[in-house]
């Protein structure tokens, strides 16, 4: 146990569906556990151990904190793993990293060295020590860690598929312009600004899939109640699922699929709008009474829209409203994925 109880801020689904949190929890006993991301809250939720789940980044996490902290994370590869670590560790004084795919404690920028000890010690992990590098050029971004061929996102948005191993972006006359690394998506991009130009410094920047394990599906949720819109966005859908909601509109490929793989734990069925420029991020899965439909002729920016502002967004039954919103997209989709009338999972 760490003679002086620090708190543990996991990173990733990754870390709990490998068992390292877990395990990590019994060895090293910390004081409390607190996550940070999306689809790690999805891997915490169905792990049923006794954490606390943010919406916010790690850097914004541990910065809030007083008293001792340590970040635990599991990267694709251990290289991909120090660069998270090191680019958590540029926005903070110091920071004490645990990468579980390299068995290593990084000690970044003069972290707490009595705790990068005892938990190496504790765990049998490597201690490394290293420094951060800042200097950025203004109006840039790398993302780091990339492997060749994989989604990159920008606030959950894929704008394109990396062709090295690190993606350069910069923000020039009000738009994002991709330097290097990068094969863009159009599509993408149009989406992210629509959405407003990110502010590169603080955006959500990452690449490869969000999650690598399929869902576990949950008990069916409440059948009315109000219908929430996420369109392309799926990271935000946590802020919208709160009680009363009996299913999510979701408009968009990538987005359909996180809501699915999202909401079928949580047994909230997805009526998603899609035309067929996935890029595989997630696992699929949905929760049953769940209806994906992809646009015929025209894109799911627009249909997605007009079903949001035409539909009565409060259903007194969630199949029901799906019946009707079918009966209205008559002859410009077809439906590629049906769960209606299957039984709920049992928990």
């Amino acid at each position: 146990m760490i003679s002086t109880t620090a708190t543990m801020v996991v990173h990733g689904p990754e870390a709990f569906d490998a068992g390292d949190t877990g395990r990590l929890i019994a060895l090293l006993s910390p004081r409390r556990v607190l996550v940070a991301g999306v689809m790690a809250r999805t891997a915490a939720e169905e792990s049923s151990l006794p954490v606390t789940c943010t919406d916010e980044r790690p850097s914004v996490v541990l910065a809030a904190l007083s008293g001792r902290a340590f970040l635990v994370n599991r990267g694709k590869t251990p290289e991909s793993g120090r660069i998270f670590g090191e680019l958590v560790a540029g926005r903070l004084e110091g920071l004490v990293h645990v990468e579980c795919s390299s068995r290593t404690v990084y000690r970044w920028d003069g972290g707490d060295e009595g705790l990068a000890r005892e938990i190496a010690s504790l765990t049998g992990y490597a201690l490394v020590r290293r420094e951060s590098a800042r200097a950025r050029a203004p109006g840039t971004r790398e993302v780091r860690g990339c492997l060749p061929g994989e989604a990159v996102f920008v606030n959950g948005i894929v704008i394109g598929t990396a062709t090295a191993e690190t993606v350069v972006l910069a923000t020039e006359g009000g738009i994002l312009r991709p330097v290097s690394g990068l094969d863009p998506k159009p599509h993408g991009l149009e989406k992210l600004h629509r959405a407003g130009l990110p502010d590169l410094d603080a955006a959500w920047c990452k690449s490869g899939p969000v999650r690598r394990v399929p869902p576990r599906q949950g008990g069916r949720a409440s059948r009315g109640g109000r219908v929430a819109v996420i369109d392309h966005c799926g990271h935000t859908l946590y802020r919208e699922i709160a009680e009363g909601v009996c299913g999510v509109l979701a408009v968009g490929d990538d987005t359909t699929a996180v809501c699915g793989h999202i909401c079928s734990h949580a047994g909230i069925p997805v009526f998603g709008v899609i035309d067929g420029d996935a890029d595989a991020i997630v696992e699929p899965g949905y929760a049953p009474g769940s209806v994906v439909v992809e646009v015929i002729d025209g894109r799911d920016d627009d249909l997605g829209r007009e079903v949001a502002a035409t539909r009565d967004l409060q259903a007194e039954t969630w199949d029901e409203w799906v019946e009707e919103t079918l009966r209205t997209l008559a002859g410009r989709v077809r439906v590629v994925v049906d769960r209606r009338g299957e039984e709920d999972a049992v928990r």
